[in-house]
Order: C-alpha cells, then structure tokens, then sequence
C-alpha cells in the first residue's frame, strides 16, 4: 500500500513530536485536493504520508482503524481519515479531517456541474462527454471484475451474485432490500458454514516496520477515546438532532413532497446502505433519482459520474452532482434563483450523505478502540460484498444500453462508443492504464470524432 509523495520520510532516528490542531488541519486540507484514484487510492496517500512517512499511527493501529471503516456503509476512506483524526484530536479533530475530505470535491463539483448545465451543448463539451460515457461503462464493468474477483471466492458467493442481478434487472426489486436479504443470509449462514462466508480480500496486517509512531501499537487509548454509554448517547443525540433540524427546515420551508425535502429524504436513506462502495449505491440511486423522481436522466447520470472520477475525494460525492443538476432542473428554489437552488440542493445532499459517516465514527470510534484484534462479524458484509457485484453488473448493462442505444432498440446502434468502449475496457484489463489516462484519452477521441467530419468538409 504505497502512494508516490515528494516528501522525505521521518528517520526512524528522530524523535516525534506531538502534532498540532493546526499542522494536523492543514494536512487533511491538503489531503482532500490530492485525494484522487478512488478509495484504494486514498487509503494508500494515507498510509504513506500518516504510517510511513509521518508517523502518526502505527501500522496495527491504523489497519484496526480500517477494517472497522470496512464494516461501515459510507465512504471508507473519508470514514478513515475522521478516525484518525478524532483519535488525535478529538471531536473536532475528526470532524475537521473528515469533512475537509469532502468539501473541496463539494465545491469542485459545483463548479464543473454549472459548466456541464450551460455550456453543455457546446461542441468542444459535447465532444469531451462523447468520449467520456463510453469509458464510464468500462469503468464500472471493470469495478464489477475487481469487487467479484476479491469477493467471489466460492460458488454460495457466487449464487448470491447471480441471485441480486436477477433480482434488481428482471424483479426490479429495491437496492435495499437487496443489502438487507444479503446481509441475513450471511449473518445466519455462517452459523451453519463458517468458512463459506469468511471475509475474502480485505487487507492483511503490515509486515514492515516504520520506526515508532505517536498513537503506536502499544500507545494508552486517550482519555476522550474510552467507551462510555454517555459519550455514545451525546454522538446519537446530537447527530439526530442535526437531521431532524435539517430535515425539519426543509419540510417547513419547501413542504414534504418539496424537491429538496425529497432529496434530503431519498439521500439520507442511501447513506444508509453504501455497503461496498459508491459502485455499489450508484443502482439505488439510478432507481430513486432517475426512474423514480425524474431529477435527471440517465445519460446525464453517466456524466456526472465521469466528473466524479476526475476530481478529487470519495465518489460517491457523485451525488453533489445529482442534486446539483436535479435542483437546477426542477427549479428548487424557483426560476429567478436557479443557480442558489442548484446549490443548496447539492449541499443538502452532501449533508445528509455524509453525516451518518460522522456518527457512526464518532460513536462507534470508543468501542473500536477497546476491541484490538477482536474485531468480527464480517459475513453479512461478506454476502452483502457479493450481493453488490450483481447489482454493479445491472448497472454496466444500464450504461451499455443508453450507450450504445442512445434512442433506445428502435433507433440506430452506436458503432462509434461501442468501439471506443470496447477499447477501453482493452487499456483496463490489459494495460491497467489509470483513470486519468483512461478518460483524457477517450474525451480526446470524442473530441476528434465530433470535429473530424467538420475538418475534412
């Protein structure tokens, strides 16, 4: 688990001092503009800047820290970043860390989501996303071979992949119920076959030392880190209390069946049953955002999550996107403020997409760090990892047929972004080009297909 960094590392020689609030802050700032290459690439700019090269927390530590983000729906590696730094520095210093993580996309996406709604039409942008969407599907057919080959280890596994693709492509059964069936097989099968519904993959234990660290294997467990019901009570309370007030507000001002109330609703239901990653969510919301409340279509979902994978930060912040375009669209806040109410809508999202991530760090964090090496119950994340491998091969086939179909079965095949598809699936699987690579070289064949027929009139 490496990321390149210009910095050198700290010799083991030389001893630490203890980290400021505030060089602590302007680390994780730093880190949500360079947070790029999904969570396996930030998870690896963490561990080389905090394990080898900083030494805030050891190895074991911050391996036990992970496994437990693991377990969680929501963004691992944000969730990551909020315990490490809550362990440091407390509440705010998780807070800080995690939502320092997310902002700079947040702001980003705004950015590039207001350039994609005006100038959208423009050929030069229209060319780009021409390129971009063939690329997306072979993205997400490729995120469907990496989760199944850690996740399928065995044919039970297996069963369930098939058994959740034939339950949300033929039944049009809802992604949470999915989560839900798959994660009561795993927890009640492997009472019977253990060993069928053992955690494949994950991340082993570290074997190379990188000299003392500040919170080490063997460092006392802080004070404000300490389980206690009354610390966990304050985390639920407060953390409800700041969704039922945002809630609240909006239901006041927008009314129930308000856009921004619908979505602030719909998100915070989705945040709920993240298990495997932004791939894996990206389904529910394709049924509740497209399907379901219209607030965009699906050509333009596959834009924005093309935009997604080139900024920096989770992607599931894909969704800023969604609520972006959908408040711009359904004039959240009416004609005269479309770009305020895009804006809010996206910020809304944002908010209740990410505050159970808080919670479940914040609460959870005390009993975490009683628990070294005891950590278990992995099967139902087990099942429910498989169950997400069905759903994100629906969600390829999804892409492909608005792709290639851009008109549906009764219009004309896309030879064009199937080839190019086809051609990037061959740079994933073959060559392992990187994300970057894949969709600058794609956005310029999109370029050069849209204005090659203008050049040669």
């Amino acid at each position: 688990m490496t990321a390149n960094t210009s910095a050198p590392p700290i010799s083991t020689e030389e001893p630490l001092t203890p980290v400021g609030f505030g060089e602590a802050f302007l680390f994780w700032l730093k880190l949500g503009f360079i947070s790029f290459g999904g969570p396996a690439g930030q998870i690896a700019i963490m561990h080389t800047e905090l394990v080898e090269r900083r030494r805030w927390i050891s190895e074991k530590r911050f391996l036990h820290a992970l496994n437990y983000c693991m377990l969680l729906p929501g963004p691992e590696a944000q969730q990551l970043a909020t315990y490490i730094g809550w362990l440091m520095h407390r509440t705010w210093g998780g807070i800080v860390a995690g939502a320092l993580f997310v902002l700079p996309s947040l702001f980003i996406l705004i950015a590039l989501s207001w350039v994609y709604l005006r100038f959208g039409n423009v050929p030069v942008v229209a060319g780009i996303f021409y390129g971009i969407k063939p690329a997306v599907t072979a993205l997400v057919l490729h995120a469907a071979h990496r989760i199944g080959t850690r996740a399928l280890q065995n044919r039970w596994l297996w069963g369930i992949a098939a058994s959740s693709f034939v339950a949300i492509f033929a039944l049009n059964t809802p992604f949470p119920a999915i989560v839900l069936a798959a994660g009561l097989i795993g927890y009640f099968g492997a009472k019977r076959w253990p060993t069928v519904f053992a955690l494949g993959g994950g991340h082993t234990n570290g074997q190379k030392g990188y000299g003392p660290a500040l919170i080490d294997d063997d460092t006392p467990t802080p004070a404000h880190a300490r389980f206690s019901r009354s610390h966990l009570a304050k985390v639920l309370g407060a953390g409800l209390a700041l969704w039922l007030a945002a809630m609240a507000s909006l239901v006041i001002t927008q009314g129930w069946q308000g856009t921004l109330t619908q979505m602030g609703w719909f998100f915070t239901k989705a945040a709920l049953v993240t298990f495997g990653g932004a791939y894996a969510v990206l389904p529910y919301v394709f049924q509740g955002a497209v399907e379901q409340h219209q607030w965009l279509s699906g050509p333009q979902m596959m834009d924005g999550l093309a935009l997604g994978e080139t900024t920096p930060g989770p992607l599931i912040m894909v969704v800023a996107f969604v609520g972006f375009v959908g408040g711009w669209l359904q004039q959240a806040w009416g004609p005269s403020a479309q770009f305020a109410g895009a804006v809010a809508a996206a910020t809304v999202v944002t908010f209740v997409t990410f505050l159970p991530s808080f919670i479940f760090i914040l609460a959870g964090g005390p009993a975490v760090e009683a628990t070294h090496g005891k950590l278990g119950f992995t099967a139902p994340l087990s099942a429910i990892t498989a169950a997400v491998v069905g759903v994100i091969v629906n969600l390829a086939l999804f892409f492909a047929y608005h792709l290639l179909w851009p008109q549906g079965f009764v219009g004309a095949f896309d030879t064009v972004s199937a080839l190019i598809a086809a051609l990037a699936l061959l740079a994933l699987f073959r060559f392992k080009v990187g994300v970057f690579t894949l969709l600058g070289g794609c956005a310029a064949v999109g370029l050069a297909v849209t204005f090659l027929p203008l050049w040669i009139g």
